[in-house]
């Protein structure tokens, strides 16, 4: 049975309020940085860090002439910051080579920098240039997978189905929102099935939540 996407994003919206990234950015390139810091982070902990980072780096050269350690110690408290300071500088570099600099407003031209996903370019470049993207994390793998719109694994794949259902102009805060309904809502072990709004639509719950 076909479901009703604008009524879904109704209730979505009903429930989480205005689509939004609780990542804090003033331009294309903080949100680079902290979607990389994002990773196995709170967004209140890398908002937190980036307070003081985007205040001491502000181009693409600032992150690439910084010496390793000092970067490395600057988000050390993002977790893993060894090598999210490595990925920083790979994608600084690439898109000083590459785009003068810049972030590139194309979500496949940006999904080619070294470092850069599909899931990251969606957003980033859905978010900074307000393009049409659909971002594939976690959450929207699995809360996609509960609502019965794919039965896909791949991210690219479950991007793919999902294009296909949601209407092209719903593609940020469809994304957007079920990020955060899988977040505090539709969580992986634990979900908050009584909570939710989706019920009526959700074919995890109408199988008894298995």
């Amino acid at each position: 049975m076909k479901k009703d996407i604008d009524s879904i994003l109704k209730r979505l919206q009903e429930m989480h309020g205005e689509p939004r990234v609780e990542l804090s950015y003033t331009n294309p390139l903080e949100l680079v940085i902290a979607t990389v810091l994002s990773a196995r982070c709170t967004d209140e902990r890398v908002n937190t860090v980036t307070k003081e980072l985007f205040r001491k780096f502000r181009t693409a050269e600032d992150y690439i002439n910084a010496p390793a350690a000092e970067l490395e110690e600057d988000i050390r408290p993002t977790g893993f910051y060894r090598n999210k300071a490595k990925a920083i500088k790979n994608i600084a570099a690439d898109l000083l080579k590459r785009f003068n600099g810049n972030v590139p407003d194309d979500i496949d031209t940006f999904a080619t920098v070294k470092g850069i996903g599909r899931k990251s370019a969606n957003m980033i470049v859905g978010l900074a240039y307000n393009k049409p993207g659909v971002i594939v994390d976690t959450h929207v793998a699995r809360v996609s997978g509960r609502l019965g719109f794919t039965a896909k694994t791949d991210p690219e794949k479950i991007e793919t189905d999902l294009r296909s259902i949601v209407p092209m102009a719903s593609w940020m805060p469809f994304s957007l929102l079920v990020i955060v309904h899988g977040r505090y809502i539709c969580k992986a072990k634990k979900p908050y099935c009584p909570r939710c709004l989706l019920r009526e639509d959700c074919d995890y719950y109408s199988m008894g939540g298995k």
